[in-house]
């Protein structure tokens, strides 16, 4: 299993993991995962990786439906900017590759924002650490157990 699953039946978190069958050309991840798993695409959200002007990675969480506002995001994290960050400083950073990031046991812990839309929804699904998987957790467990912060970011 990936790290975010292991993460979670450790620390004994109740989620539940769902599978499908993962299809290279599609455009959109996070939109992949809700057409296949028949879910409001409200409730995927997609794991993010910024960099501060300061050089700092740090995560965003949001649904896959909406666009992050790096204005806010840089805001919220006490930053004057933000952009994404490069694939492969996501990859050295998380342990994961784009399309499977997990905001859950990235090999170094960043700071991290969850979009505030996450506190209408009993459950979300976000990215179980590799393509095809995602992980359906309450959305104050992935807060608590990301050490994250809630705010608007979209």
């Amino acid at each position: 299993m990936t790290p975010a699953v292991n993460y979670l039946k450790k620390h004994k978190v109740a989620f539940r993991l769902h599978k499908y069958s993962h299809d290279p050309k599609h455009q959109s991840y996070g939109l992949e995962a809700a057409e296949k798993l028949v879910l409001e695409p409200q409730r995927v959200f997609k794991t993010l990786v910024v960099e501060l002007d300061n050089g700092e990675l740090a995560v965003a969480i949001l649904p896959v439906v909406t666009q992050l506002n790096l204005k806010l995001l840089a805001r919220e994290y006490g930053a004057k900017k933000a952009s994404m960050a490069d694939a492969r400083a996501v990859a050295a950073s998380t342990g994961y590759v784009l399309g499977g990031v997990s905001p859950l046991a990235q090999k170094k812990r960043l700071r991290t924002i969850i979009d505030n839309s996450a506190d209408k929804h009993e459950t979300i699904f976000v990215s179980g650490g590799r393509r095809g998987l995602e992980i359906e957790i309450c959305p104050h467990d992935l807060l608590q157990q990301c050490a994250a912060i809630m705010a608007q970011i979209c």
